[in-house]
């Protein structure tokens, strides 16, 4: 546990940053009742002649790259949902609600009906986010940072309590708090999540960091006044450029994994000893 003086508090996000959410997920949605929007793709050659002598009795499998693109569409719909919500200046809303809402109407655009995946189907979808595995990066650093006594680990994400405890259970990740959008009363990239955060903790600012792979969060995170790390995940952030926002300045460190992470922190530490 931190020690008594232990003046430092790391702010995680969770879902994407910590966990592998697409490879968590991708074996439930293949899993799914095979649906010709999901199915393959026959060979150019092949698919006029095969239509004409054989006639279709049965869906193929499911193309694993087609359930990848599933994914990454409803991940990608569901931050464009949150930011909505966000400028409305809406409630946080629960997070299964706003997963099983964006599912639907992105199943509707694939011709998926509810007599293809019923609730039974898109239910278990939207539970599949609350069991999660971790980047492989991820334990050994964080087991590393609790080691040192120095700092308070927190999550504080965008989602419901039990969306936390469910995913760091499965994950079994050793955070010393949990910080949801449900708990504080306050939705990314809101200033008042970072405040209302740091004020339960009780740590001043200059001694808080935000780690995560959205450049939107640490961005906001920046603008409170807290240290920032960027963590780059394959799933998280796609299409965006990179070299524009560094330029930027707002991000304090820019990591490839955890483990980069940990020494970046260390040498901060030695550091502010030797100032």
């Amino acid at each position: 546990m931190p020690s008594p003086t232990a003046q430092k508090a790391i702010f995680f996000d969770l879902m994407g940053t910590c966990c592998d959410w697409l490879s968590s997920l991708l074996p439930v949605v293949v899993s799914c009742p095979p649906h010709p929007s999901l199915s393959p793709s026959p060979p150019p050659s092949l698919s006029t002649s095969t239509s004409l002598t054989t006639p279709q009795t049965t869906t193929p499998p499911m193309d694993p790259t087609k359930a990848r693109s599933l994914l990454l569409s409803w991940r990608s719909n569901f931050f464009t949902e949150i930011q909505n919500r966000f400028e409305r200046n809406e409630d946080p809303e629960d997070i299964d609600t706003t997963h099983r809402r964006v599912l639907d109407t992105l199943l509707t655009s694939l011709n998926i009906q509810y007599t293809d995946w019923d609730d039974t189907v898109r239910e278990r979808l939207v539970q599949a986010w609350h069991m999660q595995t971790p980047w492989p990066d991820v334990l050994p650093a964080l087991h590393r940072l609790r080691s040192t006594g120095s700092y308070f680990l927190v999550v504080l994400a965008n989602g419901t309590t039990r969306l936390q405890l469910d995913i760091t259970a499965s994950a079994n990740l050793p955070f010393h708090m949990l910080f949801s959008s449900q708990l504080l009363g306050h939705t990314k990239p809101s200033p008042q999540i970072y405040h209302r955060a740091m004020e339960l903790v009780s740590v001043d600012v200059k001694n808080c960091y935000m780690v995560a792979s959205h450049l939107y969060d640490v961005e906001a995170a920046k603008g409170v006044g807290m240290r920032t790390v960027y963590v780059r995940r394959e799933t998280e952030d796609v299409g965006k450029d990179f070299e524009r926002e560094r330029v930027k300045g707002y991000v304090d460190f820019w990591g490839e994994g955890f483990g980069e992470v940990f020494d970046w922190l260390v040498g901060e530490e030695v550091a502010g000893e030797l100032s």
